[in-house]
């Protein structure tokens, strides 16, 4: 479980407009410049018609337009967007690769790829997820990407508005998995494939379909003869138009025989030919013959997969049973029950037959349609206990790896007692923390799935073992939407097996995750229940976990005497079990609840006790929330060089931390001790620094606070129209998101600065307010309700 802190209190949120700051110096835009597309295919021949179509898609021209482009061409202000429709295995993906590579010099903001997996045996990817991958490529911190899939939509179109950039889609199913991908603005091009037409996006969105026939029998043949070249003496043309005619004239099928008949140099085309009809012949006496494309795929990889060694073969149909579509090779290795060596050696078999495709060094993936073959064989050929033991084994391998990266990305976490590894089962080592947030972004996808396979498989103790453990073991850029479906599954496998302490583990987590994505109703729930299992089971350290945790939710909702007895609980609890670590997390907790009471004496004395704790625990990132309380509590206190020196003290752990959150954050806080010390030169300057990397990271509560400094700057240059701009647009955005009390400031703000200009518009503001403030009862509050409850009456 995790013992969260303050500093994490506001969420993500989306975008939308934007005000030009003054007084500041201009800054280049931070966003980076993807290149995702995968390598380019090898031996790639023809198709030069449809190079042509996209060639002319980006210029601006349709010379084939259908009749749903026509009807469609309201979208000259938006991006380009062409769908390569076609059957599967007509090569639409290394179209679209090659035609990209070729063209992504036209794009130098960069290039977004994401395979949407529509036709894939697993989950596909959805528009949710997809965006996540993009904004986070784009700059935008993980925890920062919205969960609302509207908002992050908004935040991306943002992000790519006046940049070129190519998006590639690739294997979408369905309409509602692009369309929140495409671009809002000209200048990008989006290239879609699919097996579907996906007529709605040319209706609605302007896009242009080009659809992928097979292979005139001419450029089959080329193709056979490029992959062949160097391995095979020339063939005899009628023999190799033989060979087209029987893979349908479909390029993955060619490759795939290609591949095989280069892999047998000595044996005559005539032989292979005789082979492949005899694997026909038994694929229409099984099939029931409805598409005749798709049986002559089926064919091609019965053909090849029976020339396979027997080991080959089964490492072939074992990976069919992985939870995901890619694999490294020490998943590989887990599931045949064989060394890495020897999975190395005969996943470059699978590699040299084209069965299996190389993604990266020891990383592995499946075409889906191959993928889908290799499970019918696994389940035709292997035992049900073959099976089962084959998906135990790479099960606990990621169990047991996933353990072994919390050791780095989470080590204050309890780890989770597991019983030892079983033999077969190799798990990963990490040197150091890149090298576990590397493994963990690698294998997200894979991670999410082996909860789902071993709740589809009846494995419950897997199932939640495998969902308490990736909460600890998630990367830092995962979504937050990504683990609460995995931690529902653990915790109902726990509730099966009748398991309080796994069932109060994942309460807890779940409990964090809902908080995470602003869902406190639920995170309430689920920490109540949680309290209540730790007490039944005696656990004081996990019930003072859980005392914390609440009261950072009633911290969230600003119930502040709610939130400061519950940490005063936890932190008993944490004290007399000696816990430092816990103990200096819940002080900073419980400073912070005094410092938005208005209670400074209280505030100043318990973050000066945690961050002497912080500090003797070298815990930097939490001596720097500390110090920016620290500089919020002295600037209020009136010493402005004291808070000042706090506040800069802060941000440069958060530059050495490279935490452009914490950055983004404790800049405002210096900008308000600038502010306090008479420097408005320099406030303006952090709050512009602050709002622009909140609008990056998609924090438009933050981004909000910023503008709200900007704006009490220029009132106090009395530069009035300039501040009342900034303080209106704070206050709008705080309504928009929720939250009475930043609302309720901003409005107090900009009722001061138009008071003079518009006395009707600054009661107005006032009353507001007022009516806002009227549910807190915390003594900063109720101060600034007398504050403005005066200032009505005086007007």
């Amino acid at each position: 479980m995790s013992g969260s802190s303050a500093q994490d209190v506001v969420q993500a949120r989306d975008v939308s407009g934007g005000i030009h700051f003054h007084g500041g110096p201009d800054r280049p835009n931070p966003t980076p410049t993807p290149r995702q597309l995968p390598a380019d295919v090898r031996g790639f021949v023809n198709r030069r018609d449809e190079l042509q179509q996209l060639d002319a898609a980006l210029a601006g021209e349709d010379p084939n337009p259908s009749a749903d482009a026509v009807a469609g061409t309201a979208a000259a202000t938006s991006a380009a967007v062409v769908v390569i429709a076609g059957t599967a295995g007509a090569g639409k993906t290394s179209l679209a690769l090659h035609w990209a590579h070729q063209a992504r010099h036209r794009f130098p903001d960069g290039q977004l790829y994401v395979n949407l997996r529509g036709y894939d045996p697993g989950r596909p990817v959805t528009a949710q997820e997809a965006l996540h991958r993009f904004l986070t490529s784009l700059g935008v911190s993980a925890r920062s990407v919205p969960h609302d899939p509207d908002a992050a939509a908004a935040l991306y179109r943002s992000l790519l508005a006046e940049r070129r950039v190519l998006v590639v889609l690739d294997n979408a199913a369905s309409v509602h998995q692009v369309r929140p991908l495409l671009p809002g603005s000209a200048g990008s091009l989006v290239l879609v494939t699919s097996r579907s037409r996906l007529s709605g996006l040319a209706v609605r969105d302007g896009a242009r379909r080009l659809t992928l026939r097979t292979l005139p029998e001419a450029e089959a043949v080329a193709l056979l003869r490029a992959v062949t070249a160097g391995h095979r003496p020339q063939d005899d043309p009628a023999e190799l138009a033989e060979l087209a005619r029987l893979c349908a004239r479909l390029p993955l099928a060619l490759r795939i025989a290609a591949e095989r008949a280069a892999s047998l140099p000595h044996m005559g085309l005539d032989e292979l030919i005789d082979d492949l009809r005899d694997e026909s012949a038994l694929w229409d006496a099984l099939s029931v013959g409805d598409d005749e494309d798709a049986d002559s795929v089926r064919t091609v990889f019965a053909w090849s997969y029976r020339a396979l060694p027997d080991q080959v073969a089964r490492l072939f149909r074992l990976l069919g049973l992985h939870p995901g579509p890619d694999f490294g090779l020490h998943a590989a290795a887990a599931l045949a029950h064989l060394t890495p060596v020897r999975t190395r050696q005969l996943l470059d078999s699978l590699v040299g037959a084209h069965l299996v495709e190389q993604s990266a060094p020891d990383r592995y993936q499946f075409h889906d349609l191959l993928r889908a073959y290799a499970t019918d064989q696994a389940q035709q050929q292997e035992t049900p206990a073959q099976r089962q033991d084959a998906l135990r084994r790479v099960l606990d391998f990621y169990l047991h790896t996933a353990d072994a990266a919390q050791q780095w990305l989470r080590p204050a976490e309890a780890r989770l007692p597991l019983n030892p590894a079983p033999g077969g089962v190799r798990p990963t080592a990490f040197a150091d923390y890149n090298a576990a947030v590397d493994w963990a972004e690698r294998e997200r996808g894979s991670l999410l799935q082996a909860v789902h396979a071993a709740t589809a498989a009846g494995e419950d103790r897997r199932a939640w073992q495998l969902a308490a453990v990736l909460w600890n073991a998630q990367a830092p850029s995962a979504p937050g939407a990504d683990w609460p479906v995995a931690g529902r599954l653990g915790l109902a496998a726990a509730e099966r097996l009748a398991d309080d302490t796994a069932r109060a583990l994942l309460l807890t987590d779940l409990g964090m995750a809902h908080t995470r994505v602003n869902s406190l109703d639920d995170s309430l729930e689920c920490h109540r229940a949680a309290l209540v299992l730790w007490r039944e089971l005696g656990d004081r350290l996990d019930e003072a976990h859980s005392l914390n945790l609440l009261g950072l939710v009633h911290l969230h909702r600003r119930q502040l005497e709610d939130a400061a007895g519950y940490f005063e609980q936890a932190l008993a609890g944490f004290r007399q079990l000696g816990e430092a670590h816990w103990e200096a997390t819940t002080l900073s907790n419980l400073a912070s609840t005094h410092y938005r009471a208005g209670r400074l004496p209280q505030a100043e004395t318990t973050v000066g006790q945690a961050l002497t704790a912080h500090r003797a625990l070298k815990n930097e990132r939490g001596a720097g929330n500390a110090l920016r309380l620290l500089s919020d509590v002295r600037r209020e206190g009136g010493d402005p060089a004291g808070a000042l020196a706090s506040a800069h003290a802060a941000l440069d752990i958060a530059l050495n931390l490279r935490d452009h959150r914490l950055e983004g954050f404790w800049l405002i806080t210096l900008g308000d001790a600038q502010r306090s010390d008479g420097q408005p030169a320099d406030a303006l300057d952090s709050y512009q620094r602050a709002a622009v990397l909140h609008r990056r990271l998609g924090d438009r509560s933050r981004e909000a606070l910023a503008w709200h400094g900007t704006g009490e700057t220029y009132r106090d240059l009395d530069r009035t129209s300039e501040a009342a701009a900034f303080l209106r647009r704070a206050a709008t955005t705080q309504h928009e998101l929720g939250d009475p009390w930043h609302e309720a400031l901003a409005l107090d703000a900009l009722a001061a600065t138009v008071l003079t200009d518009d006395p009707q518009a600054a009661r107005r503001h006032w009353t507001e307010a007022l009516a806002l403030l009227d549910g807190y009862g915390d003594p900063r509050a109720i101060t600034a309700r007398q504050r403005i409850a005066r200032r009505l009456q005086a007007d």
